[in-house]
């Protein structure tokens, strides 16, 4: 179960970059007449297709299963994302990013949720930084296979090459991937929700209606800091007077120190409770941001750029590991969802603070205070969540079987 949720979320990691490797080719091309304005549009209605996708697809999870769900999402972002190659207009091309988006965005709550109801007990944090692991690597990998299919094929074989491994992906998850016994025993019970609307409106039930808003704020800027860094930090390391060279040396240090911290947060998030150790992480990343504005002898910045990727981007999946362990089994989903939906609506106001910062000229050293601030407010955020007794750091549910974990 785990390698076939890890590999759904993967192919979402291919999404991060993907738009990143190509625009440059087509604006240099001007393909369809593109502009660095209408690109922008491009790359912004791809994060709202994702936004609403984990709000209304995370939230029906809830209602019709979790495997269910997974397969359709793989299935819808993979054919409207392999349709991309084929489109011959800024327009089309648009709307099916915004449909492949909406697989996107119900992809990585599903699997989340997933792989929480089949964690042993104890260790759901471990499995929700686990299979985050494969966003990155799938980023990084994207971000390879441009360099050697791009000069050789065009741009546009990078969206079938990111469509194809559906083709072995969604048959194996068929025939694989089971739904989960959480799932199944809440569903067979009088606690399954009646509607979507009941759904949502346990949210903010029985005590979490301040949790519910502190995980959307901590989401929201926790991908500021993930996207404004991803999209941004070579110029603003460049605006701070380092080469080009190694300001993209930076950038692919930061995502080495991202992998990095997510294999050690979960076990800690285990060990010492994931709300704690949320909190610390988002601290740590405020003052290694802060660190940033210094100027810094080359091992002592490349040491404070892979320490700030160690803890932004798994403060970040701290976050989805504490959702879901916060809401009763019938609203999991739909509170992964929302926190991510959510948060989707900083992916976008990431790259648009850097570039104002960039524009305004105070990108090095303001931004680095900006991101160290945000990063700073999402501690607090979670510090406010609380979660009322009855849904205690541990929490019974029955246990998978050896051949579910591992199917």
């Amino acid at each position: 179960m785990l390698p076939l949720c890890w590999t759904a979320v993967l192919l979402d990691g291919f999404d991060l970059v993907v738009l990143g490797t190509v625009l440059p080719v087509m604006l240099d091309e001007r393909v369809w007449g593109l502009t660095p304005a209408s690109a922008s549009l491009v790359s912004t209605v791809g994060l709202l297709g994702m936004m609403v996708g984990a709000l209304v697809i995370g939230t029906v999870t809830d209602l019709v299963g979790r495997r269910r769900v997974l397969l359709l999402s793989v299935t819808c972002f993979s054919l409207f994302t392999a349709l991309c190659a084929l489109a011959p207009s800024i327009v089309v091309f648009g709307l099916l990013r915004f449909l492949a988006g909406l697989g996107l965005g119900g992809c990585l709550p599903t699997a989340i949720t997933l792989v929480t109801e089949f964690a042993r007990g104890g260790r759901s944090s471990s499995a929700t930084t686990t299979i985050m692991t494969g966003y990155h690597v799938g980023a990084v990998l994207t971000a390879l296979l441009g360099l050697l299919l791009i000069p050789v094929v065009g741009w546009r074989m990078m969206f079938v090459a990111g469509a194809l491994p559906a083709l072995v992906l969604v048959p194996l998850m068929w025939r694989y991937l089971p739904e989960s016994r959480v799932f199944r025993a809440t569903a067979d019970s009088a606690a399954k929700p009646a509607s979507v609307r009941e759904n949502i409106a346990t949210l903010f039930r029985g005590g979490m209606a301040v949790s519910t808003v502190a995980f959307w704020v901590a989401s929201f800027l926790g991908l500021i800091l993930v996207y404004g860094l991803n999209t941004w930090l070579p110029e603003i390391m460049r605006a701070a007077g380092y080469p080009l060279g190694a300001s993209l040396g930076l950038l692919l240090t930061l995502n080495v120190g991202a992998v990095l911290g997510l294999v050690v947060a979960g076990g800690v998030a285990d060990r010492a409770g994931v709300k704690r150790s949320t909190v610390v992480w988002f601290a740590a990343a405020a003052v290694m941001l802060a660190l940033l504005s210094v100027r810094l002898p080359a091992v002592g910045l490349y040491g404070a750029v892979l320490m700030a990727g160690f803890f932004v981007f798994s403060a970040q999946v701290l976050v989805y590991a504490f959702v879901g362990r916060a809401y009763p089994v019938a609203a999991r989903a739909t509170g992964l969802g929302w926190t991510t939906g959510v948060g989707r609506i900083g992916a976008i106001t990431g790259p648009l603070l850097g570039g104002a910062l960039l524009t305004a000229g105070i990108a090095y050293p303001w931004g680095f205070y900006v991101f160290g601030a945000i990063s700073a407010l999402g501690a607090v955020a979670i510090a406010v969540a609380a979660r009322p007794a009855a849904r205690a750091e541990v929490v019974e549910e029955p246990t998978a079987t050896a051949s579910e974990r591992l199917a």
